[in-house]
């Protein structure tokens, strides 16, 4: 009698996936993928609850799995011990959405503004990515998407860390699609401009939707609809690409 291969069960992990896009990603992939989400947060265990209930109001599955994505050590024990518990599940989508925002003008940045800036967009790119690329490379099917930003491809002004921080996930991004290409596993990153978030609650929308050409600012769902995309076989040829989601503010 022929031996059942076992079908293992697919995850994809969401980091920063409590609130604002972070949420919409994890929404849109319960939609339109069969995979069962890990929802990452750091402290606000009530946001990522409220995600979680979204996502299976959307009729997927997901579960929460804490962790700081700076704390390198934390993110290896956190993500190993998943394993152990989940032997027949393969985790083959890695959305690094954790990001924050620490702005102000360059001359009077603290190094701990600077710091903090850059070690959760870009180590916890590392640590995150890091832990998972070999599974993902045994697997030999996986999808890395990076959320970036326009100020990674222009650089802002009063946002040096945040620009440093995200041009550095660019330059990691296209480096990395090269080593990864042959195993199947596509790594690109999505640059947003002006989306409405927690994040740009206190900008003013008025003002700054003058310098955009669509004139308005974008939905977490508009970016949504292009990581899941991104998530899916449907791009098993783009590699090492930024997809600008911005309404025309280009550098």
């Amino acid at each position: 009698m022929e031996d059942k291969k076992i079908e293992k069960q697919k995850y994809a992990l969401v980091t920063g996936g409590s609130r604002g896009i972070g949420r919409a990603v994890c929404l849109q992939l319960a939609k339109d993928l069969d995979y069962g989400l890990l929802i990452n947060y750091n402290s606000n265990k009530e946001a990522a609850e409220e995600t979680l209930k979204l996502v299976e109001e959307a009729g997927g599955k997901g579960e929460l799995l804490q962790f700081n994505v700076v704390d390198g050590d934390g993110v290896k024990s956190i993500l190993e011990s998943w394993h152990d518990k989940n032997k027949d599940a393969v985790i083959e989508v890695i959305v690094n959405n954790a990001g924050i925002t620490k702005d102000g003008l360059f001359m009077w940045m603290p190094l701990e503004d600077w710091s903090k800036v850059i070690d959760t967009s870009l180590n916890g790119f590392y640590n995150v990515t890091n832990t998972l690329i070999q599974k993902l490379l045994v697997n030999k099917y996986g999808r890395i998407i990076n959320m970036v930003s326009v100020s990674g491809l222009k650089g802002t002004p009063g946002q040096t860390n945040y620009s440093a921080a995200k041009g550095a996930v660019i330059g990691a991004t296209k480096a990395l699609a090269q080593e990864v290409a042959k195993r199947n596993v596509t790594v690109n990153a999505v640059a947003p401009g002006f989306i409405k978030s927690d994040m740009t609650a206190e900008l003013d929308e008025k003002e700054l939707k003058k310098i955009i050409p669509a004139n308005r600012f974008g939905t977490a769902e508009e970016v949504a609809h292009v990581v899941s995309f991104l998530a899916s076989d449907k791009s098993s040829y783009i590699t090492g690409e930024v997809i600008n989601i911005n309404g025309g503010i280009y550098s």
